[in-house]
């Protein structure tokens, strides 16, 4: 399966932490194990708290980021 098929995409632009994180969360939950979920965001404090719950959460942050105040996440689900 090709990494594009199974990549999805949460825009939580205008949220503040800790909504990015908490939608992230629920979003992952639904996943299969090995999708990707790509987040954009712009409360600047998601450059914390995402690489933050991956190691807690056992994810892998695949990349991060930030272009014009935007803030981009690719996240593997474990």
């Amino acid at each position: 399966m090709s990494e594009n098929h199974s990549e999805i995409t949460l825009d939580v632009s205008g949220l503040l932490c800790p909504l990015p994180v908490l939608k992230a969360r629920k979003r992952l939950a639904a996943m299969a194990s090995g999708h990707v979920l790509k987040i954009i965001a712009t409360d600047p404090m998601s450059a914390i708290d995402m690489p933050h719950f991956c190691n807690e959460q056992g994810h892998t942050l695949l990349d991060q980021t930030t272009e014009a105040g935007t803030l981009t996440f690719r996240i593997r689900r474990k």
